[in-house]
């Protein structure tokens, strides 16, 4: 693993995407940031974190193994690698909130900002961007967020959080074909809400009751409605409420 270490970026992504257009990247490399000015979270949101009490980096990877009908499958497994990672460290009842954020019970600990680039020649270029709130402990204003140290009264050492992230990926590189269909299942394993009655709103603001059964492959969420018609969803068509 090559890490770089900044005191401060605007956006760890955008610093990996920079320097891969000026220089050829080794596969994992990780940049991490004490303070980013400008995290990025999903759809365009922002990722908000104190500086040098959380963790907030980025992987590039660039392999010819990784085919588009793999993308979500991707997402999938860098999910299980959080989780797995978290649970290392001895954290409990770790779930999967569709499709990539992490939580501690039902509070957001960590979330997940993918980034691909698809190249003339079909090969991908991926810039996996990782927010973890590890030592931060106000969170006003954001109310389903918290952090490890809040959550379990762990005070767990950020590199050597990241350099554990870090190595679990590439572990599950190795064979990363042979392997999907099993992150698949994982990934559903610690599904959060996954087979249990939640409320849900719409883009229209309206909310109605579901039983979360699956995320397909194409990343859209399956909700079996109260007339048991399946519904599939995707990214900001739903949220969640909890």
């Amino acid at each position: 693993m090559n890490l770089i270490k900044l005191s401060a970026t605007t956006s760890t992504n955008d610093y990996l995407k920079q320097l891969s257009a000026k220089q050829s990247l080794k596969d994992f490399t990780a940049v991490w940031a004490e303070v980013q000015t400008k995290g990025k979270g999903q759809m365009g949101t922002q990722w908000k974190a104190e500086a040098s009490k959380n963790l907030t980096f980025s992987i590039f990877i660039n392999k010819k193994e990784l085919l588009i009908n793999d993308l979500f499958g991707l997402n999938c497994m860098i999910a299980n690698t959080l989780v797995e990672a978290f649970e290392y460290f001895k954290l409990t009842n770790i779930y999967i909130k569709w499709p990539n954020d992490i939580l501690s019970y039902n509070k957001k600990i960590a979330g997940v900002l993918i980034e691909n680039n698809i190249k003339t020649d079909g090969s991908i270029q991926t810039i996996i961007g990782i927010g973890i709130n590890v030592l931060q402990t106000d969170f006003d204003g954001f109310p389903n967020a918290s952090s490890i140290l809040n959550q379990y009264g762990k005070e767990i050492d950020r590199e050597e959080l990241l350099i554990k992230i870090v190595s679990l990926l590439e572990d599950r590189f190795v064979n990363f074909q042979e392997t999907i269909e099993k992150e698949w299942q994982k990934y559903h394993e610690h599904l959060f809400r996954k087979e249990v009655v939640s409320t849900f709103e719409n883009a229209e603001k309206e909310k109605f009751n579901g039983i979360i059964k699956e995320v397909n492959r194409q990343g859209q969420l399956v909700v079996q409605l109260e007339d048991d018609d399946l519904k599939c969803f995707n990214l900001k068509e739903i949220k969640l409420l909890y």
